[in-house]
């Protein structure tokens, strides 16, 4: 009997896999060996399912939150299935600070190091200690530390090698000595001298609630594409054209804002087939009934090919999309200009 994944991801596209199998213990680990082609599927908030996939669903039921208070801060083990933005609420109202810029971010706990999850000016590889994971590689449990899991922008060693690990429980580290991060959009407008953790986390929220649509009325996976990394001399060429191109400096180059882009070629609202453009959101795509993973895969191509023809930049995708080969690439739209 098929497993029906129209439900299991946030965009409910219509969609079904082979089987699905439920792992709740370590002894359960095991039975991954088992199985020939599977993918592992946590909260599926950021997963896109465009065709029928022939493999066998895992998905993860860890459980648990253990706080262990040290002189300098708090030390969290988390089960990888719990909710993410519960995570964030039970830490605020524990007063235990640090990841109220991360509120309201759909998902589980396991799939937050997986995307390395961000938001204003936040990363939550800045708080991770270790993960732990179930490698298939060893046909054993690794504790990997936070240097070895390869963080990135919107990346990390788990979506390289998406069914190469299978995490069980993440483990953070919160310092007692907050300050607040507020460079970001709307979260300038807060005094640093006198904000507290709880008014970020709310007005995070808020600012969220505005801008992104809830993906329980309107199907979504939120932002779909990365915000992407240029160089300086590609910097300096955009803003020829486009002077007001919002920027935010990045390790690698400079960050610069996809929904921004999009936005001024005028595709808020753009439709094919059932699949749109957010009207309010230019970053988020979203399934008005009885979108189709052919007419996602064709607006986001549309998206793509547009926006490397004005500013020289090949968006890719932020969220995961699987066909019938798994995890898929996107056809290329023309040769990629930004580095």
């Amino acid at each position: 009997m098929p497993f029906d994944l129209t439900e299991r991801h946030s965009f409910r596209l219509h969609s079904c896999a082979k089987e699905q199998l439920q792992i709740s213990s370590e002894k359960d680990l095991h039975r991954l060996d088992q199985l020939d082609e599977y993918l592992i599927l946590a909260g599926g908030t950021n997963t896109l399912f465009v065709e029928y996939y022939p493999g066998t669903i895992v998905s993860p039921r860890f459980t648990g939150i253990e706080i262990s208070e040290l002189e300098d801060g708090y030390q969290i083990r988390v089960g990888a299935s719990e909710n993410w933005h519960d995570l964030v609420t039970y830490c605020c109202k524990k007063n235990i600070n640090g990841l109220e810029n991360l509120a309201l971010i759909p998902g589980t706990v396991g799939a937050a190091p997986v995307q390395n999850i961000g938001a204003y000016g936040r990363e939550v590889s800045d708080f991770i200690v270790s993960v732990e994971c179930y490698s298939l590689a060893s046909h054993a449990t690794e504790i990997l530390l936070n240097h070895e899991c390869g963080f990135g922008y919107r990346d990390s060693l788990f979506k390289r090698h998406p069914n190469r690990y299978l995490i069980t429980h993440v483990t953070f580290f919160l310092p007692k000595q907050w300050s607040p991060v507020l460079e970001y959009g709307p979260l300038q407008s807060l005094n640093a001298s006198t904000v507290d953790a709880q008014t970020i986390y709310q007005k995070v929220i808020d600012i969220r609630n505005q801008k992104l649509p809830n993906p329980a009325i309107t199907p979504n996976a939120g932002s779909f594409f990365k915000n992407p990394v240029v160089s300086s001399s590609l910097l300096d060429e955009i803003k020829q054209i486009a002077p007001d191109i919002p920027t935010f400096p990045a390790a690698a180059g400079n960050k610069i804002a996809a929904g921004w882009m999009i936005d001024q070629l005028g595709f808020k609202g753009r439709r094919c087939g059932d699949i749109a453009v957010h009207d309010k959101q230019a970053l988020v795509l979203v399934n008005l009934g009885n979108g189709t993973g052919s007419q996602l895969v064709e607006l986001c191509q549309q998206i793509r090919a547009a926006v490397l023809h004005r500013y020289k930049v090949l968006l890719e995708p932020e969220v995961r999309l699987i066909g019938k080969q798994g995890l898929m690439r996107l056809p290329d739209v023309g040769a990629n200009s930004s580095e």
